[in-house]
């Protein structure tokens, strides 16, 4: 198969890699087993599909990591010039005219890795992504979905929120995993949904909290902070959280 393929391709290029991997796991290495994150200058790699707002917050952070390249699929994403305009290596890659997800995904990956990349950030790809693929980058690849997953998970989730008459929406920042909009959380943002909001609205104030959370979570993970249990990610040296209620709307 095209995966089979790459894994050999791939193995062959990891074992001349002089640098040390980006994550180990617990010496005992049993299923669900903790997934610690190594505290060093990580290099990333950023995919988008248009304008990359969210690529343009994380890149405006100045965080401590080095930005190896920016990726697109479509040639006119205008993300491509923001970074370009930046000095930042940027590559474009077209999913059309491939014979399936699995041979531009391969190919995808191939350029992705020719830049040795720490993370992969999701901001605004506009793709699904194989099996194959997101197994590559296990616990190394993350997304930002403008939902409070796992509610609302795919297309259209502000206009969903309204109709279903939520009374909060905002957005998630996970690892990446096979289901779509699934995975470990890393953090998230609550944003009240007002008896006037439109679509267009609540989208605004939603993205707000992108911009806000998505650098964050790059930064812990560049800082070494973040480790995986199962499901639930955990973030080292976290200011204390108060457990007051958050009632919306308040009296």
């Amino acid at each position: 198969t095209v995966w089979a393929a790459f894994a050999r391709v791939t193995a062959t290029s990891i074992r001349h890699r002089s640098r040390k991997p980006p994550c180990h796991t617990d010496a005992a290495g049993s299923a669900g087993g903790i997934v610690i994150f190594e505290q060093s200058m990580k290099r990333i790699v950023i995919l988008i599909s248009g304008r990359g707002s969210n690529m343009q917050a994380i890149l405006e952070a100045k965080l401590p990591v080095q930005v190896a390249a920016v990726i697109a699929n479509k040639e006119d994403a205008g993300g491509l010039q923001t970074a370009a305009s930046l000095g930042i290596a940027t590559a474009v890659l077209s999913h059309k005219g491939y014979p399936s997800r699995e041979a531009f995904d391969a190919d995808l990956a191939r350029l992705i890795d020719s830049y040795q990349p720490d993370l992969v950030v999701l901001a605004g790809f506009m793709r699904i992504l194989s099996e194959g693929f997101v197994r590559h980058y296990e616990n190394r690849m993350i997304n930002i979905h403008p939902s409070l997953l796992p509610a609302f998970t795919g297309l259209s989730t502000h206009a969903r929120a309204i109709q279903e008459g939520v009374k909060v929406h905002g957005c998630s920042v996970h690892f990446v995993t096979p289901e779509l909009d699934h995975g470990p959380i890393i953090c998230q943002a609550v944003v009240p949904v007002l008896d006037d909001d439109t679509e267009d609205t609540l989208s605004k104030r939603v993205l707000v909290c992108e911009h806000q959370i998505y650098p964050q979570a790059v930064r812990w993970f560049a800082e070494g902070r973040l480790s995986v249990e199962g499901n639930r990610v955990r973030v080292a040296n976290h200011a204390d959280i108060q457990a007051h209620s958050l009632i919306v709307p308040r009296d």
